[in-house]
């Protein structure tokens, strides 16, 4: 399968755009690889030139959070597939929607959150459910 993931909130915890904390997403997107399963980063996140002012001087400064959020996924060994979209839906559609058959983001209608956490003002995925509900659905 071809699985979206989205990032703040659903890998990490929401500090954007610092990245946020372990939520204990790595073990589980691991084991989706190890399946066969392609993960597509699908995020807000994106990197971009702003201008600043530094000492009263107009400056550009480039915020690289979207590059930050992918070399988190280096850094804990876990391969992308793609990154904003799907690298064979080029060839069929020219839709900006990244194509995948399973989205896993904290925002969507369903997906279990932690909501009670004193450590994060905002609610995060459950990854312990998710996993339970990838390995009832043979996903995993």
């Amino acid at each position: 399968m071809d699985i979206c993931i989205d990032f703040d909130g659903t890998c990490v915890t929401h500090d954007y755009p610092e990245i946020g904390k372990d939520i204990g997403a790595v073990p589980v997107l691991k084991e989706l690889v190890e399946k066969g399963h392609r993960l597509i980063l699908f995020t807000m996140r994106s990197d971009r030139k702003k201008k600043k002012k530094v000492d009263g001087q107009a400056v550009m400064v480039e915020e690289n959070v979207l590059t930050e959020a992918v070399q988190w996924f280096e850094d804990n060994g876990i391969p992308l597939y793609g990154v904003q979209k799907n690298p064979t839906q080029r060839f069929w559609t020219s839709s900006p929607k990244a194509y995948g058959h399973l989205y896993i983001d904290d925002a969507a209608l369903g997906c279990p959150l932690i909501l009670d956490d004193p450590a994060s003002d905002r609610p995060y995925v459950d990854w312990v459910r998710i996993r339970e509900m990838l390995a009832d659905w043979g996903i995993l």
